[in-house]
């Protein structure tokens, strides 16, 4: 194994990162998810395709534990509470009795396939429903990664509340995954109980450590600060944001392990963490969230090439019948039917939307990172499962994941309004702006046809004017039209004189 050298490994590393960015360009122009296309990139130069072996699941698990630590807290980091609020409790009960209903009827067809004579898969209750609770949650990575990436806006509150399930929803997957590990694992016993009192403790112990340690990370940044300001030189601003992002990453994976080390689940604490420091007011915080940002990609990018490299494609041929059966009861069946049972009590969430959410159940990393576990465990059958949820994966990605925006119009679920970052502008978070962009219509133009004319709020001034694919400078004398689209800069109101 004299091939296997530290130069070889930085070679091979930088040719997939290449090639799947390369690659994942081109995905725009068919139509596809950008990480599937990672995904496919690494299966192209594994065992199956170029031949670089790699079949480390202990490796995998760590790299996949550790990006999907990075993800977590970047979907946390942009979670802002105000858009969240109105969706949280149904946010909360899909991520918790949605992925628990999920898991249930997944794991129950599952079981009963396996009692057919014509599959080739044999699993007993027990199993059936481990490989259903890998997959029972939707893909933070994947979620964020398409409806994040969209510019067109979801109406109803559907993308936070979309958020907010897939970045909470991750710990009730694993909590469902390690818990019949160990049932399996000591011969198939289990209680109720015992299995609602580590749910609550994992979910309760979490969400503390998370918000002490959102809280912990927010001291320790404005301490960072106040030490900079005490030397006799002065810290350059840039470096100074580079050291405090790292120093929040710190924390982020320190949130982790002390959760974990107290029997709470991090990867929740990790969620929560990121919603605390996301919505602080604190300097600098545009500029961490861009360096937090680029990392969560590469990220991304790492875990699905080498998810993708792990896996053997000529070992799901196998499996492929019995997963593409349990793929379509999960996209037409399982979800459909958790998310219409979970969000049955809230009435004001009309059938559309409740079919678009049932729509949007996107398998990603995760589940083929939790599918590790039974692998490292040494579940019996631990194979079969970690090739039916790549299987699955692929699935889900290749149908829902291309079909998610075409679905949400054709459900009328579309609002098709450009948001404030039309015109790529952005300020300091210190100054007391804010930054609103407003298309003028006829009865904007009612009083007259130049800026002059235009009666805007006292503390506000238009900064630039796009029309089309031009941008204007403004003046007093300029003629607007009808679809102009103004950048105005407002002042804050508790900082006027």
């Amino acid at each position: 194994m004299d091939y296997i050298t530290s130069e070889n490994i930085l070679l091979i590393g930088s040719m997939l990162l290449i090639a799947g960015v390369l690659i994942g360009k081109s995905s725009y122009r068919f139509g596809l998810p950008l990480l599937l296309i990672f995904l496919l990139v690494g299966m192209l130069f594994g065992t199956d395709g170029l031949g670089i072996q790699f079949s480390d699941m202990h490796t995998a698990q760590f790299i996949g534990m550790v990006a999907l630590c990075i993800i977590l807290f970047s979907g946390g980091l942009g979670t802002r509470i105000s858009a969240i609020r109105p969706v949280l409790l149904p946010g909360l009960v899909l991520s918790t009795v949605g992925v628990l209903l999920t898991a249930l009827l997944t794991g129950t067809f599952i079981w009963w396939l396996s009692g057919m004579a014509w599959t080739n898969i044999h699993f007993a209750f027990l199993p059936s429903l481990l490989l259903a609770a890998t997959m029972s949650s939707t893909d933070s990575a994947s979620v964020f990664g398409i409806i994040g990436g969209q510019k067109a806006q979801l109406r109803h509150n559907l993308r936070p509340m979309l958020e907010l399930e897939s970045g909470s929803n991750d710990p009730m997957a694993y909590m469902l995954t390690i818990i019949l590990i160990e049932a399996i694992t000591m011969g198939g016993s289990i209680s109720g109980w015992s299995v609602a009192l580590e749910l609550l403790l994992q979910f309760g112990i979490g969400a503390v450590g998370g918000l002490a340690m959102g809280k912990g990370a927010l001291w320790l940044m404005s301490l960072y600060g106040r030490l900079g300001r005490k030397g006799p030189m002065k810290e350059d601003a840039s470096q100074a944001i580079s050291m405090m992002s790292i120093l929040l990453m710190g924390c982020v994976f320190l949130s982790f392990a002390l959760t974990t080390a107290l029997a709470g689940n991090g990867y929740l604490a990790v969620y929560v963490c990121g919603i605390v420091v996301g919505n602080a007011a604190m300097p600098g915080l545009r500029a961490i969230a861009k360096f937090v940002d680029g990392l969560t990609w590469l990220a991304q990018i790492v875990v699905f090439l080498m998810l993708g490299l792990l896996v053997n494609p000529h070992e799901m041929f196998g499996v492929a019948a019995v997963s593409v059966l349990v793929g379509v009861f999960m996209i037409l069946v399982g979800r459909p039917l958790s998310v219409f049972a979970s969000l049955a009590p809230f009435r004001k969430i009309g059938f559309r939307s409740k079919l678009f959410v049932s729509w949007v159940g996107l398998r990603g990393a995760v589940p083929i990172i939790f599918a590790t576990y039974p692998v490292v465990a040494g579940v019996e059958g631990a194979g079969q499962i970690f090739n039916i949820v790549f299987f699955v994966t692929l699935l889900s990605l290749l149908i829902q994941g291309t079909s998610v925006m075409t679905s949400a119009r054709k459900l009328g679920l579309v609002d098709d309004t450009e948001d404030d970052e039309d015109f790529g502008v952005e300020l300091s978070d210190e100054l007391p702006t804010t930054l609103q962009t407003l298309t003028l219509t006829e009865e904007h133009l009612a009083g007259g046809c130049t800026l002059r004319d235009m009666s805007l709020p006292e503390g506000s001034l238009v900064m630039m004017i796009r029309r089309g694919h031009r941008y204007i400078v403004p003046n007093g004398t300029r003629r607007l039209q009808p679809g102009d689209k103004l950048l105005i800069i407002k002042e804050n109101e508790n900082h006027r004189d």
